[in-house]
């Protein structure tokens, strides 16, 4: 009697987002050179392999049986795949000018780590490299720019989960790059970022000696968290749409390049073009 059970599945994500990424490995597979009948799957197998892992979160194993190749090579196929749709994310400025040419009101500013099941490294002076003591897991950093509806402008590179906020922000630049804009276009964030309060909007505290905030105070903090509270969004968007962010068990380092390449699937699959500007930037 055969031991294992076959059933049917759909992918819940559009074809068209399916024929982009198809596209897009194909234009990777010219740009190398790569011979016609050299590869083990076509570039829209290699797309739906890519997009199951995205999407579904699920196991290379099990891809590489599906798909009937090796798992050495369904790894290889995934890789391509992050980085072809990566290089399509906005970096921070292209991401500012959009935003500023759309018009938005303002910005949120928040960070997110993205837990990995990788083992510990160490880091400075002893410490987990990858450990947040916030968090109570090992994770990566990323930084996430968000519209005032809380769609995802912009998401960074990777930082080791150890690092608070606030530095990853000035280390991507962020914290620079709004102060250029803030006259015009501010941006809103949580506590995390108290540091740069002279260049980004957060709560007020209370200060030594301060028994209570005053009422505009508490007015301020209202309505920020009104704002910031829509932006939030952006964060559980990335998450929820894509089970392959819950947990990467990929190298902690290509985080970044994963939720970069997330962000640009989001774009593609809800066909959002909230700009002329984005339409370049994510290669509509």
């Amino acid at each position: 009697m055969p031991t294992s059970v076959t059933y049917s599945a759909t992918l819940d994500v559009r074809r068209e987002t399916v024929q982009f990424l198809s596209a897009l490995l194909h234009a990777e597979r010219r740009r190398r050179g790569t011979r016609r009948g050299r590869r083990a799957l076509g570039c829209f197998a290699q797309a739906v392999l890519i997009l199951r892992w995205f999407c579904d979160g699920t196991r290379i194993r099990q891809l590489a049986a599906d798909h009937r190749i090796g798992r050495t090579t369904a790894y290889r196929y995934l890789h391509e795949g992050i980085d072809a749709l990566a290089v399509h994310a906005p970096d921070l400025h292209q991401a500012l000018n959009a935003a500023q040419q759309a018009g938005l009101t303002h910005l949120n500013l928040d960070g997110i780590v993205i837990a990995t099941d990788r083992v510990a490294a160490p880091g400075p002076n002893g410490a987990d490299l990858w450990w947040s003591g916030k968090h109570k897991h090992h994770g990566g950093n990323i930084q996430v720019l968000s519209a005032p509806d809380g769609r995802p402008l912009w998401v960074s590179d990777v930082r080791p989960g150890r690092e608070h906020d606030i530095t990853c922000a000035r280390r991507h630049g962020a914290v620079t790059a709004l102060a250029a804009v803030r006259d015009h276009l501010p941006a809103l964030a949580d506590l995390g970022y108290e540091g740069a309060a002279d260049t980004i909007h957060v709560p007020i505290k209370k200060k030594a000696g301060q028994r209570k905030l005053s009422d505009d105070q508490h007015t301020y903090n209202k309505l920020l968290r009104g704002l910031r509270g829509v932006g939030e969004r952006a964060n559980a968007l990335l998450t929820v749409t894509f089970k392959a962010l819950r947990r990467v068990s990929l190298d902690p380092w290509r985080i970044g390049r994963i939720t970069q390449a997330a962000l640009v699937l989001l774009y593609r699959d809800n066909d959002w073009t909230p700009s002329a500007s984005h339409n370049v930037i994510f290669g509509y």
